[in-house]
């Protein structure tokens, strides 16, 4: 015997804990039964039943679980549109008990499928209210559109409700709800970026979140989630992890790629933040990045803010063995090159220190690449205009490219001829910062100018004794050490540097055994370099200085080279000793 339909319309509740009775009491209970009842689309009805016990559950759960749940305003406003999608319901369940189904199958079919949608969505909101632990959270705000805004000394209880009550509108509400959310998403990070993401990653959906970046989302909603998304990723290494785990990476180089200007420069921000792990390098190029980042930094493509964040993450991938051939063979080389010269520090010192890295160790063929590209011409132009600038970065990456390059025999002739290049290694190692110092001594010991240009060095010299005393980095003394015996092949440069004399104090200093912070066979093969042959002035001055005894004690210790310079010090004093004699 087929149960007769009870009526379903009951008056309009005059509450929520109305409503809720009404849906709870009355029709989850009849509809249940009506479901089973159906005799058409019975399998539909079936399904139909298993949505209404899962709803019929949690809507009791939300209810038992906390007074609180009636006064929150995401689960009040859940209650008129489930109460509506059930009554819907109603006039299905009655057409159905039917089998003949006299007013047509297709239509009452399609009827019954989007009433069971709604009630999976209502059903997801519903869920998530639950885990979100926020139905049993006594809120004094609970009329408010949002939380208020803690600040980021509150307890993490309150800091966790809060994100936890943004995500769940974030997921749950209306656009407006949602642009709301997401806006106030993105001054709760601004307030306290490093404390605040890590509360995010943990606490908030970030998967949702990332969702809300594809193409299909609502332009202010993928415009806001993308800025949310970019502070996440330079916030924090863990929200930056968190964000690349949930798959970031692949909507934000798409977002890079065909977003507006404003969201091209959100979204690379968030790239090269993320790229600068080596791990997630390799995922740049593997999401097929390379190519969207070389055509970021092309003229017009964007903003310099985006081209100078792109050539930071392309110098990222370049330091990955595997991905340097690909690199070039894309194309990044020109472009970098055109980009040294566009005029913007940052972008221009970015692109000079992601061809170093190319030039370093991609091997003669991508070194002969740059310089035929321009790139040697365009870096001498850069150093030009920017050795003596206000970020002495750029001169000092600058330089390290030029240095890789002189490996190359054309760019070393280039170098080594060049007059106007030798002023600026000179005014760089006299008035720069140590980094850029060392730099430009790596440089002028890579080449082989002539002793005019040489000469014309010899204001630096005093300078680079005193780098021969930098116990950082490493590099530094065998760099400064290197330059110095360049320059000191020419005796003229001998003559004066052995007038100097703090610098040859600081010479003798630099021998004693008790000075361990300087590897002994550097400031011994200046030394053996300054004591050279036609030097008989400057041998006389390092003896009287007291080089000898030093260099006594290191030979003892079988310092290379001390043994070679004491020689060279006592005979060319006894050799002017004799002619003295011969003179008397």
């Amino acid at each position: 015997m087929t149960p007769a339909s009870p009526a379903l319309s009951p008056p309009p509740p005059a509450s929520t804990g109305d409503t809720l009775d009404l849906i709870l009491h009355h029709l989850l209970p009849v509809l249940l039964v009506a479901a089973l009842s159906a005799k058409s689309l019975v399998g539909r009805w079936r399904l139909v039943h298993s949505k209404l016990s899962i709803l019929l559950s949690s809507l009791s759960a939300a209810a038992s679980a906390s007074p609180y749940s009636s006064g929150n305003p995401l689960f009040t406003d859940l209650l008129p549109n489930l109460l509506t999608t059930l009554r819907s319901l109603e006039p299905l369940s009655t057409r159905c008990l039917d089998p003949t189904l006299p007013s047509g199958k297709l239509h009452l079919q399609s009827d019954l499928d989007i009433a069971t949608a709604s009630l999976g969505l209502h059903i997801h909101d519903l869920e998530l209210l639950l885990r979100s632990g926020l139905l049993n959270q006594a809120n004094p705000h609970s009329t408010a559109i949002v939380l208020s805004l803690p600040s980021s000394s509150a307890s993490r209880a309150d800091l966790s409700l809060y994100v936890r009550d943004l995500f769940a509108r974030l997921q749950i509400g209306t656009i407006d709800l949602k642009i709301k959310a997401l806006d106030s998403l993105q001054q709760f990070l601004a307030s306290d970026p490093p404390k605040l993401s890590p509360v995010v990653a943990q606490e908030g959906d970030l998967s949702f979140l990332i969702r809300l970046l594809d193409p299909s989302s609502h332009s202010l909603i993928r415009d806001s989630a993308a800025a949310a998304v970019s502070l996440l990723a330079t916030a924090s290494a863990s929200s930056r992890r968190s964000l690349f785990d949930e798959g970031a990476l692949g909507p934000l180089l798409r977002l890079l790629d065909t977003g507006s200007l404003a969201i091209k420069e959100k979204a690379v921000a968030a790239v090269e933040a993320i790229a600068a792990d080596a791990t997630n390098a390799w995922a740049v190029a593997a999401y097929g990045g390379v190519s969207i980042l070389i055509n970021a930094c092309r003229p017009g493509s964007g903003s310099p803010a985006i081209q100078s964040l792109a050539a930071a993450s392309l110098n990222y991938i370049s330091a990955i063995d595997e991905l340097r051939a690909s690199m070039a063979e894309e194309g990044a080389v020109p472009i970098l090159i055109d980009l040294l010269a566009s005029g913007v520090p940052l972008s221009s010192k970015n692109a000079a220190l992601c061809l170093w890295s190319l030039a370093s160790f991609g091997g003669e063929p991508i070194r002969v690449s740059i310089i035929e590209e321009g790139g040697l011409r365009n870096l001498l132009q850069l150093l030009h205009d920017y050795s003596l600038s206000a970020d002495p970065d750029i001169s000092e990456h600058t330089l390290r490219a030029i240095h890789a390059l002189s490996f190359s025999a054309a760019a070393a002739k280039t170098l080594s001829s060049s007059p106007g290049f030798f002023v600026l290694l000179t005014d760089l190692i006299r008035r720069s910062s140590a980094a850029t110092q060392l730099a430009a001594a790596a440089v002028l010991s890579n080449l082989s100018p002539s002793d005019y240009l040489k000469r014309s060095m010899a204001p630096s010299m005093v300078s680079l004794v005193k780098m021969l005393e930098s116990s950082k980095p490493e590099s530094a003394q065998e760099m400064a050490a290197r330059a110095l015996v360049s320059l000191l092949a020419v005796h003229s440069n001998r003559k004066e540097l052995a007038r100097d004399e703090k610098s040859v104090m600081r010479l003798v200093q630099m021998l004693d055994p008790g000075r361990e912070e300087v590897c002994k066979k550097f400031p011994v093969s200046v030394v053996l370099a300054l004591a050279a042959g036609g030097g008989g002035g400057c041998r006389r001055r390092l003896g009287d200085a007291g080089v000898s005894s030093q260099l006594q004690k290191l030979a003892d210790a079988d310092v290379p080279g001390a043994r070679k310079a004491l020689h060279r010090i006592a005979g060319g004093r006894f050799k002017n000793l004799f002619s003295f004699v011969r003179r008397e």
